[in-house]
């Protein structure tokens, strides 16, 4: 055979097959996640920032959100967020118990749930990345699934489970403090802010202020919809907030007249 017929036939060997999937190779030799439903291929970066090793398949099927599974028939990673939940909830609970021997089992449950809800997961999600590296089919990608508080926490839970898989519980424990640092420090103000109007209700009734008023506005199309409130007493507006929702946006703007007045220092104090 001739050179030029070779090169030709080796051309046509190498050349992918319509709609075929790409792979990536990560940095330790792993396979990595499939290009097209990952906006980036280095997980090699993302067990870094993670703080913990994670075996490639479990890594993949971790980051495998059911929209891709279902177009690709594979596999998702609901599984491993189920058992990832488990190991939170167990983590968060030892954790309050041994730090707050002070506090009533009711206001460590609060805080147990306000360091483990889905925003507190997005947030930790969202300082290492976590979003490019998940694998979406088009349609969930279109519609901002990276972003998503849901998507995120429930990647996050993935993560966490498949890191109890590979390492125990203790590597697991050490992961978990060091990801959500930030939310368990904050834990008790997080709690108070759960239902911040409530609070902020009782706090404007007690000190002879107008009952808060809410009103909020939508824009954007129906499948990614973003609400923008604002609460006003006295006749002015003391806070405002945005979320997928008209419920979410009215606790952010809450939240906000409640830190601006010193709800939860007064609480507190």
């Amino acid at each position: 055979m001739s050179r030029q017929a070779k090169e030709q036939t080796k051309g046509q060997r190498q050349k992918p097959k319509a709609g075929a999937k790409k792979r990536a190779t990560a940095p330790d030799g792993r396979k990595a996640i499939v290009s097209g439903g990952a906006k980036r291929l280095d997980v090699g970066t993302l067990v870094e920032r993670w703080g913990a090793p994670i075996d490639g398949e479990l890594l993949i099927l971790a980051l495998t959100h059911r929209s891709f599974a279902n177009a690709a028939g594979a596999p998702n990673n609901e599984r491993l967020e189920f058992l990832g939940d488990s190991v939170l909830g167990l983590v968060a609970a030892e954790h309050f118990y041994r730090h707050y021997p002070h506090l009533p089992e009711g206001r460590i449950s609060r805080m147990h749930h306000a360091t483990v809800s889905e925003p507190s997961l997005a947030q930790a999600a969202r300082r290492i990345g976590l979003g490019d590296y998940l694998l979406l089919d088009t349609g969930a990608d279109g519609y901002g699934g990276r972003e998503r508080d849901s998507v995120l926490a429930d990647a996050m839970e993935a993560m966490i489970g498949a890191t109890y898989l590979c390492n125990g519980l203790e590597i697991s424990k050490r992961v978990v403090h060091a990801l959500l640092a930030p939310e368990f420090e904050d834990a008790e103000e997080r709690a108070f802010l759960l239902d911040p109007k409530t609070p902020l209700q009782e706090w404007a009734a007690a000190g002879g202020h107008t009952p808060p008023e809410y009103s909020s506005h939508h824009e954007g199309p129906d499948h990614a919809r973003v609400f923008h409130a604002t609460v006003t007493i006295d006749g002015r507006v003391a806070g405002r907030g945005c979320g997928t929702s008209r419920k979410a946006a009215e606790i952010e703007a809450a939240a906000q007249a409640c830190r601006a007045f010193g709800v939860f220092a007064a609480r507190n104090g």
